[in-house]
C-alpha cells in the first residue's frame, strides 16, 4: 500500500474520531461511518448486512427494582405465608381457621405493598371487608355450595384488590376485568422461576451479609427444633384438651400427609411470589378503548322491534298476574302456568341485560337509542317481577328447594343491576361497574350469612304431614282464573285453611329432600326428628344407617313417608364432623352436635 493510499486511511480515520469534549451523540454515526467504509471496501470478514436487527430491552420498573433489593423480607414473609396456609387449610375447608388465612393473605400483600412503595387507594377497603365477611361465612355455614362460592368471591375479591392497587382501573369495566384477572393468573406462570433469580441476584450484591443470616438461621432450626418438641410434651402432659389435640394431629402425620404438607406450602410460596413479581411488571394496559363506534340506527332499529313487543307483553302480564284479569287455557293450573313461563321470562330478562349492555359499549350516542334502552329496561322490571310471583305461586304448590331460593335470590340481583343500567343511560358518567359489584357482592353475603338450607327446613317442616298448621287437606283442587277473591287469597297469601303463606295444595312430603341438607338446617330437623321418634343414640355409632338397620329402627316411630330420612341425615352430619376439633371448627357443625346430644 503506497503512501497516499496511507494518507486517505488516515483522513478517514481523522475525520470519524472525535475529542473529549464532543458530544456523546455523535459517536454513533461516526462509528456507523467506518463500518460503511469497511463493507464498501470489500475488506474480507468486514462485510455487514444492510439492516441490523435492534434489540429492545424493555426497562426495568419501580416496583420490579424494589422487589429485588426486597428480596430477603419479601421472600420469607411469602414462605411463612405458605406455612400459614397448610396450617389453616390442610384438610379443612371451612374451620375457623379459613377467616385468619383470608387475613393472612391480606396481611402477606399489604406488607409487601409497604416495601415496594405502594400505599393503599381509597376504596380498598371494601374489596378487604368482603373478603374478611366472606371467610367469616365459610366457617359458620356446612352447606358446600355456599363454601364453594365463598371461596370463589374471595379468589376474584383478592384479585380485583390487586388490579387495584397496581394500575388505574377508575374507567375498567366487566370485560377488562375478567380479562385482566386471566391475564394476572395465567401470565402469573411465567414468574415461577423469579425467587431463584432475584434471590440470586440479591446474594451476589449483598454475599456477606446474607451468609450470616443463613448461618444464624440454621444454627436458630438446631436450637429451635428440639426446643419446640421439648415445650410440645410438656404442655400436652399439661392440658388434657391440648394433649387429645395433640394425639389427634400426631396420629394424621404419614409421609403422605407430609408430602402433602410440603407441596401445599411450595405451591403457595412460589405463586403469591410469582403473583407479586408479575404486578410489579405492570404490563397490563391500562387504556380502556373506546369502542362506542357502530351505528345508533342499527341498534335502534334492533331494540325498538323488541321493546314494542316487551310494551304488548308487559300491558298483559300487568292485567293478567298483577290485576287478576287472566284465565288460563284450557287445561293449565296455576302450579303448570307459573312452571311454564318462568324459565323463559329468566331468560329474556338476562338477554336485555346483554342487549343494553352491549349496546351502551359499542354504539354511538344517541337519545333515541337511549329512549328506547330505557323503555326496554323498563318493560324488563316487569318481566322480572312476573317471574317473581310466577316463582312464588310455583312455590306456594311444591314449597322450598335450593334451587328455587337461588333463582329469587338471582331475579332480586338482576333488578338491581338493571337498576343500576338504567342510571347509566340517564346519566354517562355513573360508575356502572364499581355498582354492580357493590351490589353483587352485598346481595351474596346476604345469602350467604342467611344459610338456606335453614330456611328450607323451618318453612318446609311448618307445613309437613301431622303438623297442626300443615293443609292437612289441602286446596280443593286448583283454580283457573284469580278474578274470583276466593281463588285468589287461595294463591296469594290470603285466608286459607292453614296458616303459613307457603301453605299449598297438600302437606310437605319430600323427606328424602330433606336427608340432604347440611348441618345448617340441625335445629329445625333435629327437634322433628326427635318428634317422630327417631333414637338418636344412632349418631353415636360408626355409622348411624347400618346401626338402624341392625338394631330394627328403620320403621320404629316414623310416619308413612317418613322412613328413614332422618337416619340418612345423621349419617352426612358423622362424615361432616368425623374430625372435628379446635383448627376445624365450624359454628354450624358445633350446633347441630349440640343440638344432637340434647335430645339423646
Amino acid at each position: 500500500m503506497d503512501k497516499k493510499e496511507d494518507n486517505v486511511g488516515i483522513n478517514e480515520v481523522k475525520r470519524t474520531t472525535r475529542q473529549p469534549g464532543d458530544a456523546a451523540a455523535e459517536a454513533v454515526p461516526a462509528i456507523q461511518n467506518v463500518q460503511a467504509a469497511d463493507t464498501a471496501s470489500g475488506i474480507p470478514g468486514q462485510n455487514q448486512p444492510d439492516k441490523m436487527p435492534v434489540l429492545t430491552v424493555t426497562p426495568e420498573t419501580e416496583e420490579t427494582k424494589r422487589l429485588k433489593e426486597n428480596f430477603w423480607p419479601i421472600a420469607p414473609w411469602a414462605l411463612a405465608y405458605s406455612v400459614f396456609y397448610a396450617f389453616c387449610m390442610y384438610r379443612n375447608g371451612s374451620g375457623i381457621t379459613f377467616p385468619f388465612f383470608v387475613a393472612g393473605s391480606l396481611l402477606f400483600f399489604c406488607s409487601s405493598f409497604t416495601k415496594l412503595g405502594i400505599t393503599l387507594k381509597k376504596g380498598s377497603c371494601f374489596y378487604m371487608i368482603a373478603m374478611l365477611l366472606l371467610g367469616i361465612s365459610t366457617f359458620c355455614t356446612d352447606d358446600g355450595i355456599l363454601i364453594f362460592f365463598n371461596k370463589l368471591g374471595a379468589f376474584l375479591l383478592l384479585m380485583s384488590f390487586l388490579l387495584r392497587q397496581f394500575y388505574d382501573t377508575s374507567k375498567w369495566k366487566l370485560g377488562k376485568y375478567l380479562g385482566s384477572i386471566c391475564v394476572l393468573f395465567f401470565a402469573s406462570f411465567g414468574e415461577l422461576g423469579r425467587p431463584f433469580s432475584d434471590g440470586s441476584s440479591y446474594n451476589k450484591r449483598r454475599e456477606k451479609q446474607t451468609n450470616k443470616r443463613v448461618g444464624y438461621f440454621i444454627i436458630g432450626l438446631v436450637i429451635g427444633v428440639p426446643l419446640l418438641l421439648l415445650v410440645l410434651l410438656l404442655l400436652a402432659s399439661a392440658d388434657a384438651v391440648f394433649r387429645q389435640m395433640t394425639d389427634k394431629l400426631l396420629r394424621n402425620i404419614n409421609l403422605g400427609g407430609i408430602l402433602n404438607i410440603l407441596f401445599r406450602i411450595a405451591v403457595l410460596f412460589f405463586a403469591a411470589y410469582a403473583l407479586t413479581a408479575y404486578l410489579c411488571k405492570r404490563k397490563i394496559r391500562e387504556e380502556v378503548p373506546d369502542t362506542r363506534k357502530g351505528e345508533p340506527v342499527l341498534a335502534i332499529t334492533v331494540t325498538g322491534l323488541l321493546t314494542l313487543l316487551y310494551l304488548l307483553f308487559s300491558g298483559i302480564q300487568i292485567a293478567g298476574l298483577f290485576l287478576g284479569q287472566l284465565r288460563l287455557p284450557e287445561g293449565y293450573t296455576y302450579a303448570m302456568y307459573a312452571r311454564e313461563g318462568f324459565f323463559q321470562l329468566l331468560a329474556v330478562s338476562l338477554l336485555n341485560l346483554v342487549i343494553v349492555l352491549f349496546c351502551m359499549g359499542f354504539f354511538r350516542e344517541s337519545k333515541i337509542l337511549k329512549g328506547v334502552l330505557t323503555v326496554m329496561s323498563l318493560c324488563t322490571f316487569v318481566m322480572i317481577a312476573s317471574s317473581v310471583m310466577r316463582m312464588i305461586i310455583y312455590i306456594r304448590y311444591y314449597y322450598l328447594t335450593y334451587l328455587r331460593i337461588l333463582v329469587l335470590w338471582g331475579l332480586a340481583l338482576l333488578a338491581l343491576l338493571f337498576v343500576g343500567v338504567v342510571i347509566q343511560i340517564l346519566k354517562e358518567d355513573f360508575p356502572l361497574f364499581r355498582y354492580h359489584m357493590a351490589v353483587v357482592a352485598v346481595l351474596y353475603l346476604a345469602l350467604s350469612f342467611a344459610h338456606p338450607d335453614y330456611i328450607i327446613a323451618k318453612v318446609n317442616l311448618a307445613n309437613a304431614s301431622g303438623n297442626e298448621n300443615s293443609a292437612q287437606d289441602g286446596v280443593q283442587g286448583e283454580v283457573t282464573s284469580v278474578s274470583d277473591k276466593e281463588s285468589r287469597s287461595d294463591i296469594f297469601g290470603g285466608e286459607t285453611d292453614g296458616g303459613s303463606f307457603f301453605l299449598a295444595k297438600g302437606p310437605y312430603e319430600d323427606y328424602y329432600y330433606l336427608s340432604g341438607l347440611s348441618a345448617d338446617a340441625a335445629p329445625v330437623l333435629v327437634p322433628w326428628l326427635q318428634e317422630l321418634g327417631y333414637q338418636m343414640e344412632a349418631f353415636e355409632a360408626e355409622d348411624a344407617v347400618t346401626y338402624a338397620v341392625q338394631h330394627d329402627l328403620w320403621e320404629e316411630g316414623s310416619r308413612s313417608g317418613q322412613i328413614g330420612f332422618g337416619y340418612y341425615w345423621m349419617r352426612r352430619l358423622q362424615q361432616s364432623t368425623e374430625n372435628f376439633g379446635i383448627r376445624t371448627y365450624n359454628v354450624s357443625r358445633h350446633i347441630a352436635l349440640r343440638s344432637m346430644r340434647r335430645f339423646m
